[in-house]
């Protein structure tokens, strides 16, 4: 590691490393170097540079603009390097760290159960994943692949399409049996109607009725961050929620939740992408690997049970 110290590819290692380990000690730790050497490193490559990568401070450090670019860049670059160096063959079996974030029903429902199967085919490739309804930013959160539902907005983001799913709206049979079941959109106005807390998420429900579409706003008493959370306030029994058909199948093959107004669905569909950065020219093997096996797996088969 001491010739990382005089090599332009050293340093950019060194850099990423700090930025990925979140601090110079733990990154000198993993690269069996001296804090005080990493830190050294870094001025001198900012000294090099002439520009601030890291504000440091007492509780630890944060990438200035300019050092969120170089970490980008410096990614690409020895990803390149790695797939130079082993020569990109097709017996190469993909190795490494793949960090993803997704949003909590599609790592719950989609993502975690083939994690198994994922790990079989690749045995090399290391899972860092993040759940969230939140968006995040793929470079601040370090984050190699973020699988997101709905419209993308323009980005300088790639996207890869994993899958589409419909919509059910569904209620317990307690809540059923307590408050009757709708057979109208007009019947929703007496019915608690389970929301979201987010903005981006629509606040709204979509029905067709006598050929017409139409949409209800969803309003109700309780309101929660992420969709797993609403699915869960449904088997409770609080009311009604309206859910990707991923999200509920077991449930309702269970007969834990049961379907309503399904002849009012108009059949409308969220898809879901993976997105990453624009690697510029090679993305990484281990990367590849991972947009193609759950492109392949997508969110199931969609059919209603």
């Amino acid at each position: 590691m001491a010739r990382l110290e005089i090599n332009r590819s050293g340093e950019m290692e060194v850099f990423v490393r700090v930025v990925e380990q979140e601090g110079f000690s733990a990154a000198a730790r993993t690269l069996r170097m001296t804090p005080s050497a990493v830190s050294k490193l870094v001025a001198r490559l900012e000294a090099r540079l002439g520009a601030r990568l890291v504000h440091r401070n007492t509780r630890g450090f944060q990438l200035t603009s300019e050092g969120c670019v170089f970490y980008e860049r410096s990614v690409q670059v020895l990803a390149e390097l790695e797939a130079a160096e082993r020569g990109v063959t097709s017996h190469d079996a993909p190795s490494g760290r793949v960090r993803v974030n997704t949003n909590v029903p599609y790592g719950t429902h989609v993502l975690l159960p083939h994690v198994p199967a994922f790990q079989t085919r690749y045995p090399g490739i290391r899972l860092d994943i993040g759940l969230t309804d939140q968006v995040v930013d793929l470079l601040e959160d370090r984050a190699d692949v973020a699988i997101r539902a709905g419209p993308l907005k323009s980005s300088n983001l790639i996207a890869r399409k994993l899958g589409e799913t419909r919509f059910h709206v569904v209620g317990s049979p307690a809540y059923l049996k307590r408050e009757g079941a709708p057979r109208t959109v007009a019947n929703l106005e007496k019915h608690n109607r389970l929301g979201f807390s987010y903005t981006r998420f629509a606040q709204h429900w979509s029905f067709v009725e006598r050929g017409a579409p139409l949409s209800i706003p969803c309003v109700g008493n309780v309101q929660v961050s992420d969709g797993e959370a609403v699915r869960h306030l449904a088997l409770a029994g609080a009311g009604l929620a309206r859910l990707p058909v991923f999200m509920v199948r077991e449930d309702l093959r269970a007969g834990r939740l049961v379907v309503v107004m399904e002849d009012r669905n108009p059949g409308d569909t969220e898809a879901f992408h993976a997105v990453f950065l624009d690697p510029a020219r090679q993305l990484p093997a281990r990367i590849r690997a991972f947009l193609d096996y759950f492109g392949e797996v997508g969110l199931g088969a969609q059919t209603p049970p």
